[in-house]
């Protein structure tokens, strides 16, 4: 920790001089002399201050499955990682390399969603439009930042462990701008929150995170699913406390994770990655050593919804190896305070709507 809060200080100058540039290139924004662009549609921009870890990809898949029988509702992302460029659809079909981790696993879940990556934002709305005038609404993925497009709605994710407000910029810190860019959010979200016994104040949280009295404030939790097999969906298995169990994974934070597997199996170890790993042939083999090794009694390898995308590029050796990978698929539901109205704030801005 001593060594944690040195390094910090002495990356103080670098964070001061990148939060400078963050704040000319919002005032370039606020001059007019760079142009957000803002659209004849609801355009929902899902995002968060810090890097990493608060949760978007559930939470969009939430808003994916609480609009998409009642309209036609569309996400665009970046594609992070991908090896192509320009702007695409993403089928189910697709690699994750050519489309990213993310927008694959939301063309996988939801076969009747238009699923879109492109780099330049604004343009990719422009095409999916223009392709899909049936589209009613846009969900962006991790836009926060994206200041050249005017989303109708700004919903911003903070985690409850480590929420922004006691964070700094990088590279001191996690944040991605000065923690006044809170003031841009319609309405913010705690994620992750814990199982507790007390329930959450909401007007505490209110006065941490200095929202104004016209910000929305809601909090969420993950809720797990019985793990399925990677290579078929339909192979499931229960968790009752007596496996061991080696998770697999290359996401920002695995805190959340690890938390509610440890109370559910015997024994646990964790091997991580970075955020949006790829995998190589030499890996799996790693991790198959560490799985031959790590138990002589009943076991099986846990990764996450994302990481899977990634792990079947290496199908044939998980086939040949016959290893035991599982996916724990996770959904988003609401607690706390107001937990019963944030689906109305939605359906109300999307409503109201005004092109």
């Amino acid at each position: 920790m001593f060594r944690y809060r040195v390094v910090q200080i002495l990356l103080l100058p670098i964070s001061l001089i990148y939060g400078i540039s963050v704040s000319l290139r919002k005032l370039l924004y606020r001059w007019d002399i760079l142009k957000s662009t803002s659209f004849n549609l609801p355009v929902i921009s899902v995002g968060n201050m810090s890097i990493g870890g608060t949760g978007k990809s559930p939470h969009i898949e939430y808003l994916i499955r609480m609009l998409k029988d009642h309209i036609n509702v569309a996400t665009l992302s970046r594609g992070y990682g991908r090896q192509s460029k320009g702007f695409r659809w993403v089928k189910a079909s697709d690699s994750s390399l050519d489309v990213g981790d993310e927008p694959l696993q939301f063309a996988k879940k939801f076969r009747n969603v238009a699923v879109a990556v492109g780099e330049n934002r604004v343009l990719a709305v422009v095409q999916m439009i223009k392709e899909l005038p049936m589209i009613q609404t846009i969900l962006l993925d991790d836009a926060y930042q994206h200041l050249a497009i005017d989303p109708g709605f700004n919903l911003l994710l903070t985690e409850y462990s480590r929420p922004y407000h006691s964070d700094i910029l990088l590279p001191s810190g996690r944040l991605r701008e000065w923690r006044s860019g809170a003031s841009r959010a319609d309405a913010v979200i705690v994620t992750k929150c814990p199982e507790l016994s007390d329930p959450i104040d909401g007007e505490a949280w209110r006065t941490r995170l200095d929202l104004h009295p016209e910000q929305k404030l809601f909090f969420s939790r993950y809720r797990y699913g019985k793990p399925y097999f990677i290579l078929d969906e339909d192979i499931t298995l229960e968790l009752h406390g007596g496996q061991d169990v080696l998770v697999v994974s290359a996401i920002a934070n695995t805190d959340y994770l690890l938390d509610y597997l440890n109370p559910r199996c015997n024994g646990l170890k964790a091997i991580d990655f970075e955020d949006h790993h790829y995998f190589n042939a030499y890996e799996i083999g790693q991790i198959e050593r560490s799985y031959i090794h790590f138990s002589e009694s009943e076991k099986l390898i846990i990764t996450t919804e994302k990481d899977a995308t990634r792990l079947l590029l290496h199908r044939d050796i998980i086939v040949a190896k016959k290893l035991p990978i599982f996916v724990l698929p996770v959904e988003v539901e609401f607690c706390g305070p107001e937990s019963e109205n944030f689906d109305d704030t939605i359906k109300d801005f999307i409503r109201e709507f005004e092109a």
